[in-house]
């Protein structure tokens, strides 16, 4: 496939600023470096984030980390721990902090349109003391990603507002969603893998590996 080169691009900030604008003073002024009482208030009800890392080249991944609310384990007003629980073994999220410790991190609660991001440098821990702390079923994760808190900051609703995420009339019909399992079995185009036996696989696996 022929790669579309692109005529009109942006090269440089004063330009992008000269079309956007700039932000508000009230924009300028909402980003603290600690996590508060209102940030550990939204932290402890958001069963659901998405970590942003990088590798020292600057190839980025993003990855989904859910769980009960209050799964995040927050040490002080510094410092914060998200479990690390059973997943696929890529490891994208753990081997990119190994090499690039800047993580970004975005936390959601269900029906709320805005959220709360949060920047800062990442180690990959194993103290059992705190780990325990964080065990499910009596299963303890092997490994907690420790984030040093630099930004807090609410972002606001407008991309949930647009895109009616959390507005169930909204929602496609179950049977018109894309088969997750079909896709996986076309992508990988193993011998004996079928869309059945992905879905087989998930199914098991959600069920009995989730801890």
């Amino acid at each position: 496939m022929k790669k579309i080169t692109y005529k009109e691009t942006i090269c440089s900030e004063d330009e992008l600023r000269s079309m956007l604008g700039f932000p508000s003073e009230l924009v300028k002024n909402k980003t603290i470096s600690i996590i508060d009482d209102h940030c550990r208030d939204f932290i402890s009800q958001s069963p659901f984030l998405v970590l942003s890392t990088s590798d020292k080249e600057g190839n980025c991944d993003v990855s989904p980390r859910g769980d009960l609310p209050g799964f995040v384990h927050m040490l002080n007003e510094n410092q914060l721990v998200i479990p690390e629980r059973p997943g696929n073994k890529r490891m994208d999220s753990l081997r990119n902090i190994l090499s690039n410790p800047r993580v970004g991190l975005i936390f959601f609660i269900p029906g709320l349109g805005e959220t709360l991001r949060v920047n800062g440098h990442a180690t990959l821990i194993k103290d059992p003391e705190i780990l325990e702390s964080m065990a499910v079923k009596g299963k303890s994760p092997l490994v907690g990603i420790a984030v040093d808190v630099e930004e807090c900051f609410i972002h606001c609703a407008k991309a949930f507002i647009r895109s009616g995420l959390w507005d169930p009339t909204s929602w496609q019909e179950k049977e018109l969603l894309p088969s997750v399992a079909t896709i996986i079995s076309d992508h990988v185009n193993l011998p004996n893998t079928t869309a059945k036996t992905v879905e087989e696989g998930l199914k098991e696996s959600y069920k009995e590996r989730l801890y």
